[in-house]
């Protein structure tokens, strides 16, 4: 569900579901648990990179920031689909999303 700016929620309840989608998401599952798990450990390996960059330079690097931050919009973007809330499916590789808190 987009609104006015272009922002789509991504958590909205949908009524109609496919029997056929129900068995392509298991090779979805799949996909995205393999991109999920390298990303997660690429990302685990940039946050204790970032940890010591924090405490010899007393500062954060942004490229370091940035791979934790698309590790978890991934996350983010992935979850209606893989909780089987909806059944518009998320690209199988990380694609840039903003997350905002309202």
């Amino acid at each position: 569900m987009s609104d006015s700016t272009g922002t789509q929620q991504l958590f909205v309840f949908e009524k109609d579901a496919s029997r056929f989608e129900l068995l392509i998401r298991i090779l979805y599952w799949i996909l995205i648990g393999i991109v999920l798990w390298v990303y997660g450990i690429i990302a685990f390996i940039c946050l204790i990179i970032q940890w010591f960059h924090i405490l010899i330079l007393g500062s954060r690097n942004e490229w370091l920031s940035d791979i934790a931050k698309g590790y978890l919009e991934y996350l983010v973007n992935v979850m209606g689909y893989t909780y089987i809330m909806t059944d518009t499916r998320p690209d199988i590789f990380p694609v840039p999303v903003k997350i905002y808190k309202e």
